[in-house]
This record gives structure tokens, sequence and C-alpha cells, in this order.
């Protein structure tokens, strides 16, 4: 292999070219570390070394501190790793290092996005920018059917409760386990329950 040529980039790093083609960036110490030089052989061995080593390491780091900076989706990480030129392999790789430790969850970063604007958007509104976060078609159906659920489960068990005349500042242990029991009978799920009453509070304070 060739190093067919080295251009200069942003930031004090380098462009490396093997027979033609884009290998990677370096900075400069590491050009000269590795002795890499327009014209010149290197050996097989150096390049991986170079890829596992210093490419490799340094693309996981920096997707673990675009992610801890914020939510992304895999094809926002994506795009963002290719405009700090790293190579197509390695981005892969990194993508999916991440995402087995759970870095990387379109399904949740879709349900967050739709719960922080379902109130102030129209789905088509919200549809739209998942969809200009990467987020596929297929998914953003799901999430929707499960964020808009979660929502029309926590309005009907508001009804009952006030039906049954539940009122969670006088009502005691007992009754409180009553209606839970009740709500539970019909197939509602306890975070939804919990979340559309003050009934988890009246048991904390009463164990």
């Amino acid at each position: 292999m060739i190093v067919t040529s080295i251009e200069a980039a942003a930031n004090a790093k380098y462009k490396v070219y093997i027979d033609g083609i884009y290998a990677f960036i370096l900075y400069k110490k590491e050009i000269s570390r590795y002795r890499i030089a327009a014209g010149e052989e290197i050996e097989q061995a150096v390049y991986e070394k170079i890829r596992t080593e210093v490419i490799g390491k340094r693309a996981k780091s920096r997707a673990l501190h675009l992610l801890n900076d914020m939510g992304r989706t895999e094809v926002q990480l994506r795009q963002k790793l290719e405009r700090d030129g790293y190579p197509e392999d390695i981005i892969d790789e990194t993508v999916s290092y991440v995402t087995s430790f759970g870095y990387i969850n379109d399904e949740n970063y879709a349900k967050i996005f739709i719960d922080g604007r379902k109130d102030k958007k129209s789905r088509k509104e919200i549809c739209a920018g998942l969809l200009q976060r990467g987020i596929s078609k297929e998914v953003i159906e799901q999430a929707f059917a499960e964020c808009y659920e979660q929502e029309d489960a926590r309005k009907a068990i508001a009804e009952i409760l006030k039906k049954k005349h539940y009122d969670p500042e006088k009502a005691d242990r007992k009754e409180t386990q009553r209606i839970f029991g009740y709500l539970i009978r019909k197939g509602f799920k306890c975070e939804d329950i919990f979340s559309a009453s003050e009934m988890l509070d009246i048991f904390d304070k009463t164990v």
C-alpha cells in the first residue's frame, strides 16, 4: 500500500489517502509517529494498528461524547461521524458498539420526542420531525400507537376515578387498594394507573 497524498484538514489534522483512496484523518504528531509520508509505502500491520488503536478508539470516544451531549438517532450519529471524517466501516463498527450498550435506541427516542410534543404539535408535524432525524416510518407508527394508547388509557382511568368519587387527598390505604384492584382487573397497566392518579403517593405514605 502506498500513501498517495496527505492533505491538511481543520484543527491541525491531516487527511491520509492510500492507493488513491481516502483512508483516515490523523494529527500531525501521529503522522510523524507512524512515519507516514506521501509516496511512501505503509505496511499492512501499521495500517491496521492505526485503524483499530487510533481511529477506532477515537470514533467510539467521539460517539459517546456526542450521545452524552444530547440524544441522537442512529442516522444523526452517522452523519456527525461522517462530517468528522471517519471512514464508513469505522462508523459501522462504532454504531454497533454504542447500540450494543443501549446508547442508541430509535424506538425510545421516537417515544420521548412524541411525548414532549403531542400537546403542542399535530401528528403530521411530529412525524415530519422524526423523519428528518432519520427515524423509519415503521418505528414512528409504533411509537405513535404506544404513546397515544397510553394517553387514552390515562384519560379512561381518570374518568373511572371521577365516577367512583375517588379523592386521593381523602382516600385511605384500604380504599386505594380497592380502586387499584378494580382498575387492574379492568386491564389497565400499573404505570398508567399511577400516572393518572396519586395512588403511588398514598401507598408510599402508608407502608
